[in-house]
């Protein structure tokens, strides 16, 4: 993935958050990926430091959404 596609990918990513957080009417810790210090808008960081806040910041959304689902069911075939 191209650096400018991961910078694309990285704000909208930050666009979800920023939905998911309406829509659940909370705050979504995101203290590793704020750590990092990259945001969408810091084009000059390099492309692994987007890479890093990418995973971090999807680490962020979907904890809450983990630690809400029931276990899952393994898949079968009919």
């Amino acid at each position: 993935m191209k650096k400018q596609e991961l910078i694309h990918l990285h704000g909208l990513l930050a666009e979800v958050h920023t939905q998911v957080e309406a829509w659940e009417e909370t705050d979504i810790p995101l203290t590793a990926y704020n750590e990092l210090g990259v945001r969408p808008t810091s084009i000059h960081k390099s492309k692994t430091d987007h890479k890093a806040a990418v995973f971090k910041l999807i680490e962020g959304i979907t904890a809450p959404m983990d630690e809400s689902e029931p276990d899952r069911v393994a898949p079968t075939a009919d």
